[in-house]
């Protein structure tokens, strides 16, 4: 049962089933917030929109898509192309939480979710979009030595109950489609965790230090 305060959460991810793969859990848990979440990509495809907008319905939330390039090139976009995507598609209000991709992914590699967290921390630092909390989804698969785990010393880290687990299962398998041998479905974490942090500067250093740990 959700006793905690009731929250308006945003939830900005690179592509239909992030929601569901590395927060679905948490939007489970917590049906009494108010949930939207902005899908950077696949808008255009048919297959894969009417998946998200009926995955949002097992959600409880609002949400909407964007058409960010996604090609199999994955080439690198620009930030400024990123960031304008989410500022159209968010809306233009305060929330009590986003949650968002983590700049290095939560596997390797991906480079729309890395692109994805980083806009966000550097929109929330330049105060263009408002937050009380910033989330970012805390996985790993240590250099594809396994399929992505939560990563249990980050700031949050919650083992799903087996109801709330399942229906993230089937929400992936069933309404997403995916098989059960599938990446996504092998994947589906049966924990979440994720980096917290209530100060846009203390997110930019920590964004700061990730980048030059890549250089």
């Amino acid at each position: 049962m959700d006793r905690l305060p009731v929250k308006s959460v945003a939830v900005i991810i690179a592509h239909p089933d992030d929601e569901t793969l590395w927060a679905g859990g948490t939007i489970l848990s917590h049906p009494s917030w108010q949930w939207f979440i902005v899908c950077l990509s696949r808008l255009n495809d048919e297959d894969r929109s009417t998946k998200f907008y009926n995955s949002l319905k097992i959600l409880n939330s609002e949400g909407i898509m964007g058409d960010l390039d996604d090609g199999p090139e994955q080439k690198p976009l620009a930030e400024n192309e990123v960031e304008q995507v989410i500022l159209n598609l968010l809306p233009a209000k305060h929330f009590d939480l986003i949650i968002t991709h983590n700049p290095t992914g939560e596997y390797t590699k991906h480079r729309r979710h890395e692109e994805a967290g980083k806009a966000v921390i550097k929109l929330w630092n330049a105060g263009k979009i408002s937050t009380g909390e910033l989330w970012v989804f805390a996985y790993t698969d240590d250099n594809k030595k396994h399929y992505p785990v939560a990563i249990e010393n980050a700031n949050s880290y919650r083992t799903l109950l087996r109801r709330i687990w399942l229906r993230k299962y089937q929400i992936i398998t069933e309404t997403y489609g995916f098989e059960k041998n599938s990446f996504e479905a092998e994947t589906t974490p049966r924990a979440e965790s994720f980096w917290q942090f209530t100060d846009p500067t203390a997110a930019n250093e920590w964004l700061n230090k990730l980048m030059n740990l890549k250089i």
